[in-house]
C-alpha cells in the first residue's frame, strides 16, 4: 500500500519539519490547541514556509472560537484545518476556501461514521482519549471502519502502524506521540522509522 497517506503531527522545530518531509510524509501538523506541542502563529508560519507544495500543512484546533481559527489559519499560512473538538457546521462553512483542506477528527466508538458528514475532505478517527498516545482496540471484531478518505490515529508507533493499517484498511495514518523521545519532543529516528514502517 505504497500510496498510504501519512501525517506527522505536533511539529515544533525546523528539524522536525525537515525530517518529516525528507522521510516522505504527505502532511505535517502544527497544533494551535492547548497541548505540550502548541506553537504560536509566527512559528507555524516560519515552519510552513519550509514545506514543499506537495506536502500538506495542517493546523490543529480544538474548541476555539471560529473567529480565532479563521485568523490563525490566515496568519500562519497553513493549507489545511483539522477540527478536534465538537465544532459544528458553521466552522466548516467559515473555513471552506479554494485550495484549503478540512479535516474532522472524531473519537473511536462513535461509529459508524462517514467522511463528509460535515462537508469535510478527510476524517480522522482517533483514540477515545485523543493525544494520550494510548493504543485503542482498532483490531476489535466489532470495529467498523469509516467510509471515504479517513486517517487512523491514536497510539500508533513504528512497531504497530503496519499491523493497524492491515487490520483496518485505513486510507491514511496520523502520528504524534508515537514518534517522540519525550512528551512534545520529536525523534528524527522515530519519524523516519514510522514512515518507512507504514509504507512497508
Amino acid at each position: 500500500m505504497s500510496d498510504l497517506f501519512v501525517k506527522i503531527c505536533g511539529l515544533r522545530t525546523e528539524r522536525d519539519v525537515d525530517t518529516a518531509v525528507e522521510a516522505g510524509a504527505d502532511a505535517v501538523g502544527f497544533v494551535f490547541a492547548e497541548s505540550p506541542r502548541t506553537v504560536d502563529t509566527e512559528t507555524a508560519r516560519r515552519l510552513s514556509e519550509r514545506v514543499p507544495e506537495h506536502v500538506l500543512t495542517v493546523g490543529v484546533f480544538r474548541g476555539q472560537p471560529v473567529e480565532e481559527v479563521v485568523r490563525l489559519t490566515r496568519d500562519s499560512g497553513i493549507r489545511a484545518v483539522q477540527f478536534h473538538g465538537d465544532e459544528g457546521p458553521e466552522y466548516y462553512r467559515a473555513l471552506r476556501a479554494p485550495g484549503r483542506t478540512l479535516i474532522r477528527a472524531t473519537s473511536a466508538g462513535r461509529t459508524p461514521v462517514r467522511c463528509g458528514e460535515l462537508k469535510e475532505d478527510m476524517l480522522l478517527l482517533d483514540a477515545p482519549d485523543p493525544g494520550s498516545g494510548k493504543p485503542w482496540n482498532w483490531a476489535s471484531p466489532g470495529f467498523t471502519a469509516p467510509t471515504g478518505r479517513w486517517l487512523l490515529a491514536g497510539g500508533l508507533h513504528p512497531q504497530n502502524v503496519r499491523q493497524a493499517v492491515e487490520a483496518t484498511g485505513a486510507w491514511g495514518v496520523d502520528v504524534s506521540s508515537g514518534v517522540e523521545s519525550a512528551r512534545g519532543v520529536k525523534s528524527e529516528r522515530l519519524i523516519r522509522a514510522f514512515v518507512a514502517a507504514a509504507r512497508r
